[in-house]
């Protein structure tokens, strides 16, 4: 059966590690699977690394840039010169292909969320291959998505996926990094992400050399994703071709299970896409109200407020001990809302000496952090 695939592949797996050259052989497999998939039907995201390994390749660099304005002219020479290895290699299988370069601030904003959803599922009906890279040459660092791994999975919830393929530098995540630990054990199923932690896998944060990455990004993509009800693999980015397998049943690399996820759009980019800018801390009755009976936050079940932010951002909802059961956006600033937290609704137009909202996150504008919703 069709699906859609996003399809993310790193500097890792695209470059030589002791030269820094594109592996050809690689990036050649990549696009004959790729082709081959849309062949067989499905719709394919390829979000591409690279652009910043490619530019100081060409401009002689030894090591990654260090600041963002360097890596932002780098990514610059890079892009361009990444996309036409891809664009004569697709070209070579008849298959149009597109570049698509997203920041942040594209998925943040509403309007420019659904423009960037529209303009995914126009190339997907015309049978384009998308390639995606985060728009490094004009992103600011407030709002950089940081790693492609994080980029890949948002994606993916924009445009309602079915799969995300993390492919790297292993075939998939272990107990501890293969690379420095012989007895490390494979691990080729996650049904909840909670259970790593429970099995003390450890996920270093080390990366390639060119790289931003490591699996503890990878392991962020996947919750990501599946909280948003998408099949996730980790697998080798060297064999591209096991994408194939995978879709035909092969149990490789490791994949993660779905949830189910927010239904609507709407949720899904105020889960996945928003950057939460405060903290709300709540009583016990607030938090059984939101998560077993599905109501809105009433400034009454709310102890302590963190952070600074203003009405329309959004922000975190936190149980007294700081775990995060939701996140929404808020119909106060963080001003008004320590003049009336612990409040009742009817008293916040007598404190603020105006009538507002009767709730401070309306249940439509909220949604359940993936580990507090309902099992089954």
């Amino acid at each position: 059966m069709p699906s859609t695939l996003v399809i993310k592949i790193g500097t890792s797996s695209l470059t030589a590690l002791d030269s820094g050259h594109l592996a050809l052989s690689t990036l050649a497999t990549l696009v004959e699977t790729l082709c081959q998939l849309r062949r067989d039907g499905h719709r394919v995201v390829l979000v591409s690394s690279g652009a910043v390994g490619v530019g100081c390749r060409r401009l002689g660099l030894t090591e990654r840039p260090k600041t963002i304005s360097m890596k932002q002219a780098v990514a610059a020479v890079g892009q361009g010169r990444l996309m036409r290895v891809y664009d004569d290699l697709f070209t070579s299988l008849n298959q149009p292909i597109a570049q698509v370069l997203l920041t942040r601030s594209d998925l943040v904003q509403r309007s420019r969320y659904v423009n960037s959803y529209r303009t995914f599922r126009q190339l997907l009906q015309l049978g384009v291959i998308p390639i995606v890279n985060e728009n490094d040459t004009v992103a600011v660092e407030e709002l950089k998505f940081g790693d492609n791994d994080t980029l890949s999975a948002l994606v993916a919830s924009l445009i309602e996926a079915d799969w995300l393929f993390l492919l790297t530098d292993v075939d998939r995540l272990y107990s501890a990094d293969p690379r420095y630990h012989p007895d490390a054990k494979p691990i080729q199923w996650v049904e909840r992400i909670d259970q790593l932690a429970d099995l003390n896998i450890a996920v270093g944060e080390r990366g390639s050399q060119w790289g931003t990455g490591g699996m503890v990004t990878k392991i962020a993509a996947a919750r990501i994703a599946t909280s948003a009800g998408i099949r996730t693999v980790i697998t080798e980015g060297r064999r591209p071709e096991n994408i194939l397998k995978i879709l035909q049943g092969e149990p490789l690399g490791t994949q993660f299970a779905p949830h189910a996820g927010p239904v609507n759009a709407r949720k899904r980019w105020i889960a996945n896409s928003l950057v939460p800018v405060g903290r709300l801390y709540l009583d016990s009755g607030a938090v059984k109200a939101i998560c077993e009976a599905g109501k809105s936050l009433l400034a009454a079940g709310i102890t302590e407020i963190e952070g600074e932010f203003q009405r329309q951002d959004a922000v975190q909802l936190c149980s007294a001990t700081g775990d995060e059961i939701a996140r929404g956006i808020v119909n106060y600033s963080h001003q008004e809302l320590q003049q009336i937290l612990g409040k009742r609704s009817d008293e916040i137009a007598q404190i603020l000496g105006y009538a507002g909202a009767e709730t401070v996150v309306h249940r439509d504008n909220l949604v359940l952090a993936a580990r507090t919703l309902p099992s089954g």
